[in-house]
């Protein structure tokens, strides 16, 4: 399969990975970035720029606030998600609140899935 990088998503990428929510700082710092297994944040893939993606489980995590559950965020995510799906990735969007309230969940959630992925 093809795989497309759009350049001018770079920059985006970089200001994202300086600019980022606390939520996606607490998930990278306290977790991901220690992981045995090399996750990537703010990761261009084709149009788009995921917060964090593991090639070897073609899995993407999307962390979303509040606006994603809004009517347009959820058809402009359920779009964005086809495509990507469409590429055979997978992407698992865990809301904020959860990264929040339940963080030792979220990662235990998370290993599961990279666990089961690369069995």
């Amino acid at each position: 399969m093809e795989r497309k990088h759009n350049s001018n998503l770079t920059n985006i990428a970089k200001n994202l990975r300086k600019n980022t929510t606390k939520e996606k700082r607490h998930l990278w710092y306290d977790f991901l970035r220690s992981y045995p297994v090399r996750f990537l944040r703010q990761k261009v893939i084709d149009n788009y720029v995921v917060d964090f993606y593991y090639h070897k489980a073609r899995l993407i995590i999307e962390l979303d606030v509040s606006q994603h559950y809004e009517t347009k965020g959820l058809i402009k995510d359920r779009i964005r998600a086809e495509n990507l799906e469409n590429r055979n990735l997978c992407v698992i969007r865990i809301p904020n609140n959860e990264i929040n309230n339940n963080f030792n969940g979220v990662c235990e959630y998370i290993d599961y899935l990279v666990k089961e992925k690369i069995s």
